[in-house]
Formats: structure tokens, sequence, C-alpha cells
């Protein structure tokens, strides 16, 4: 039989939702494959391409494959439709700074006399390297030489900054004599000090704390990495969960004598893709100065949701980030949840924070278990849900899926069941 043509399949496909273009892609995939019949497929395989929004059922929080740290960008989406004081001073009429406003209330928050963001983690390092050390000499632990996601690593990126790395101690030793001994011969630029938020080490092991690095009268640069403010942590309530201990806080590390702490924004902070650089103001601002921080900053949308996160944290309402409210929920009202959705067997469960934080460290929690492997048909529902395995038993953990899903999580496994 002959196939029809690219142009009316593709207008058959319109229920698809794919604009025209789409859709006469899907067209010609499924006449190219002589299955014209099942050009649907190919259009649905399209859509799930795009960026659409799903139900974490994972248990884990920031879910880096899901975006990491959930977000309300109800405020910073509505900004999207208009313009902004993105560059534009109100008072003045002129020109002004996009990164002024988050950074003087990151500042605000963690005492730092000033601070800059960019467009992520690993920028935030970068750009530091690049500013302060380019050329010069690096000394870092060994034990602290990590890989960051994506691949990314340490020595990689102190090399591309053009750092040159001199690394001290061993992988599970490092005393200050070591960094003393490097200061003497290398006459380094900085000392930099990663936090291993996505490892643990334990047994005979031995850092070397800020403080005492700053006795060396070199600049000292803390990457803290997940990007915790307070390692109190007030918006959690008293006893701060023993989930978060041994976590740093941008606070801490610079009351403890850091010139620099970088962090990303995505991760315990409970805000967009972003990276922070907070400390000294020297150092900053010659950051700032840089030709590559025009290359590394980030656009209206980000800086929107940062400053909405960062009020949250000023207006003591960070336990309604999100991210903390998902933290805070106690297994008891889980284990209610799960029961009223009345949808196969209540399960404990134990959820983890992620995202390349806090590694090891689980949160009691609860969920639904369904039998067999559901795990596909979940995510072509229409808003999909994410599940994991445990066993024979596709689990459903409700810690990360929002209350707010309940009802059409509700009406969908139903139907599924």
């Amino acid at each position: 039989m002959r196939p029809p043509s690219v142009d009316s399949l593709a207008n058959s496909l319109k229920p698809s939702g794919l604009p025209h273009q789409l859709r006469v892609e899907a067209a010609r995939r499924a006449i190219a494959n002589n299955d014209h019949e099942n050009a649907a497929a190919y259009a649905s395989e399209i859509y799930d391409e795009l960026l659409r929004p799903v139900i974490n059922g994972t248990g884990v929080i920031i879910h880096t494959n899901l975006g990491r740290a959930p977000l309300n960008l109800e405020s910073a989406l509505d900004h999207a439709f208009r313009y902004s004081n993105l560059e534009f001073n109100l008072a003045t009429g002129k020109r002004g700074s996009r990164g002024e406003r988050a950074g003087s209330l990151i500042s605000r928050y963690i005492g730092a006399e000033a601070a800059i963001v960019v467009n992520n983690g690993a920028a935030a390092i970068f750009l530091v390297l690049a500013t302060l050390a380019f050329d010069r000499n690096v000394v870092i632990s060994r034990g602290e030489l990590v890989e960051i996601g994506g691949g990314f690593r340490i020595p990689d990126v102190l090399e591309s900054a053009g750092a040159r790395l001199v690394e001290v101690g061993t992988t599970n030793k490092t005393r200050l004599s070591d960094y003393e001994d490097a200061a003497k011969i290398s006459n380094p630029a900085l000392i930099l000090k990663v936090h291993g938020s996505n490892y643990k080490m334990i047994g005979f092991t031995e850092t070397v704390s800020v403080k005492s690095l700053k006795t060396l009268g070199l600049p000292v640069i803390f990457d803290i990495g997940s990007g915790l403010l307070d390692e109190s942590a007030p918006w959690m309530g008293w006893p701060r969960p023993s989930w978060l201990k041994g976590e740093p806080g941008a606070k801490q590390t610079l009351e403890s004598g850091a010139d620099l702490v970088t962090f990303s924004g995505d991760k315990l902070l409970g805000g967009p893709q972003a990276g922070v650089i907070a400390g000294a103001k020297q150092f900053v601002e010659a950051c700032a100065r840089h030709p590559l921080y025009r290359a590394l900053r980030p656009g209206n949308l980000t800086l929107q949701a940062m400053e909405d996160t960062l009020l949250a944290y000023l207006d003591d309402r960070a336990d309604q980030l999100p991210l903390w409210r998902m933290a805070k929920t106690t297994p008891q009202e889980l284990k209610t949840r799960a029961e009223s959705l009345d949808l196969g067997r209540v399960v404990q469960l134990k959820s983890t924070v992620g995202g390349g934080s806090l590694p090891g460290q689980e949160i009691d929690s609860y969920g639904i278990a369904l039998s067999g492997d559901k795990t596909s048909e979940l995510r072509k529902l229409k808003i999909p849900i994410i599940a994991r395995m445990e066993g024979s038993d596709t689990v459903i953990d409700l810690r990360t899926v929002d209350a707010e899903d309940d009802s059409y999580l509700g009406s969908v496994i139903r139907a599924l069941i």
C-alpha cells in the first residue's frame, strides 16, 4: 500500500500538541521506517524529548536528572512576561548591575563583604581561579581532588583556569605542615579547600581546618559545594536533623576565616542552577571585573528565582521552600498520605538528599509499593511519574511528591492497576 504524503501524515498528528515542523519530522521518521501507521508513536518520542514537568517519586530530594532542587517559579515566570529592572537603577535612572541585588541578599544573610552569582558551581570555582591564580600555583590536599558532576575534575578545572596544581598530603591524611612546606617552596597564589560533598571518607583520616590554614598568611578559598547557608539550619527547627551533621555552612566558613566561599545554588540552597562567590570584597570585585564574568553570569530568570529564594531565607520563610518543605515532612505525615491514597501496599522507605550532597545520609520516609515493574508505564503518563524499583516492586516515595499532586497520582495509578 502506498504511504500517505508527509504533509497529510503530519496534519493527522495535530493531537500530539507538537508544532508543525516537529510533526513533519515525526511523519518523515515513520515513512522512512515504512511504519506510517504508528506515526503517533514517533510523535510521542519527539514530545518526550522536550522539557516537561514530571512527578519525582524516587525519594531523591535533589535529583540531578530531574532538575536538582525543586523550585516554586511562579514569581520568576511572572517576571518572564515583562520587562524588569535587570540592569537599571530605579533610584538614579541610570544603568545598574544585574548581579548586585542577588549578591547583596547573599551577603546580608551569610555575613559576607560581597557576593556575585554565576551560572553554576563549577563556573564559580573556575572564575575564582582564573582571576586570582592564573599562571600561578594553587595548593590543595590530595584528599580533596574530587570529581564533580558530569566528569569534571578539580585538577582539570585548575588547568583550564590557567592555574598550576600543587598537591600536598596523602589521600587520607593532610596536615598543616604539608601546607607550610608547599607555601615555602612553591610561592602559591592561594590555598584551595574543597568539601567532599559527593563522597565520604572514613577511618584513618585527617584534614586541616580553614582557621588553621589562615595562619599561613595566604588567601583561603573554600568550595563548600552543596550551598548550605547556615550550619544551624534554623528553618528546620530544633534539634537540627542528624543527616545535616558535618555539612559546612557558608556563614560559618567565612566566620572561620575563609577569604572566599563558593557553592551551588540548586542544591542545599534550594534555588535555581547557579554558582555563588562570596567573601572578601577585594576578591569578589576582582572576579566581577574579569572578562570571563560576562560569559559566566546568569540571565533574568535565574536571578529572579535566586532573589525569591534568598528573600525566603531573609524573611524566615526558608522552611516553605520546596526543598526544605520536603525534607522537613515527618514520616508520620507521609504514612498518613500513603494510607489515604489507598493505592497499594504502604511501605516504609529511605529517602536521600542526592545531588552530590550528604552522601550516605538517609531520611525515614513512606510510600506506595506496586507489584511488578511499572516504571515504564508510569513514565508514559501525561505527567510522567518517575519511580524506583525495590526488589520486584515499583515504589513511589511520597517524600518527593508534592501533596498537591496526590489527586493526580491516585487517579492515574488506579487506572493503571
